[in-house]
């Protein structure tokens, strides 16, 4: 016998708020495509528009012409984002695995110590002088491992969860002879891997977006990541507006910022829904742990 499903008017109703609410948060994405492939022309006599009246990929051939560095960094902003999440996530999760543990009787101490990082800051002229004396300074590194040092709170979250795993799994694992690493990688590791998605995001995040060591630490262009070629562009295209006023041709300064929006975000939105399931699976595990 099939049981058709009934919709009560309160389910039909909250689906179709959540439409609208999922609508109301993709309608601004949709806008800066279509600016992105609109003429500069059209943006300055109509403004922002999802209409329109004259289109043009004058802004993505300006990133992606044939002298273009755009690609170039591209791949650097990758390189440097999969290592350096990978590196930190694997350092936050060993720390906070080794806090986690009841038998390391200095947990309290170390997780002390890291908490005071979260409060004080040395400074920018410390962190400076300790990258150029670890020879972090203007090589590919210089954008991977003055970020590497983990941030406690990820490192807090790591250890939170871990504690919630029950003690008894560890000392079942032990009794069959198990080691330390053993424990950590293959009983441990697998069961983190909800909250170990969402400190690869928040990393990835961060290694995407930086541009401050690129500012701070990188002289060669040829290094240069996504985020500080895309703002040197932007201050190109600033410039020459200003200095060809009065001239008929005009840059597209508007539609270039778009077109800049997509190409940064893009990556990040694609990636999100292979971590999703695991951000479902961990908000699972904690409500029947309670």
């Amino acid at each position: 016998m099939i049981v058709e499903k009934q919709f009560s008017l309160g389910q039909l109703l909250l689906h179709l708020i959540i439409g609208l609410f999922a609508f109301a948060c993709i309608l601004p994405l949709v806008l800066v495509l279509i600016t992105s492939v609109s003429s500069e022309r059209s943006i300055t006599l109509n403004g922002y528009s999802f209409f329109p009246t004259e289109w043009s990929l004058h802004a993505y051939r300006i990133m992606f012409d044939s002298h273009s560095s755009v690609p170039r960094s591209y791949g650097v902003t990758v390189f440097v984002t999969a290592v350096g999440t990978f590196l930190n996530v694997i350092i936050t999760y060993c720390v906070g695995y080794s806090v986690a543990s009841r038998l390391n009787r200095y947990r309290n101490v170390i997780a002390l110590y890291f908490f005071v990082t979260m409060v004080f800051s040395a400074g920018m002229v410390p962190w400076y002088m300790v990258c150029r004396a670890i020879g972090t300074y203007d090589n590919i590194w210089a954008l991977i491992v003055p970020s590497m040092l983990f941030s406690p709170f990820n490192m807090f979250l790591v250890r939170n969860y871990i504690k919630s795993i029950p003690d008894t799994l560890n000392e079942s694992a032990r009794i069959d002879g198990a080691g330390e690493v053993l424990i950590a990688f293959r009983i441990y590791l697998p069961l983190c891997l909800p909250v170990l998605a969402t400190v690869s995001l928040f990393c990835a995040i961060g290694y995407w977006n930086n541009y401050f060591n690129a500012v701070m630490l990188i002289n060669n262009q040829k290094l240069w990541p996504l985020q500080m070629l895309l703002f040197n562009i932007q201050s190109e295209i600033t410039g020459m507006s200003r200095v060809m006023q009065g001239v008929v041709v005009n840059p597209p300064k508007e539609s270039l910022k778009m077109a800049t929006a997509i190409i940064t975000m893009g990556p990040i939105i694609l990636v999100y829904p292979f971590l999703q399931r695991y951000f479902v699976k961990g908000i699972i595990v904690g409500a029947i742990k309670g």
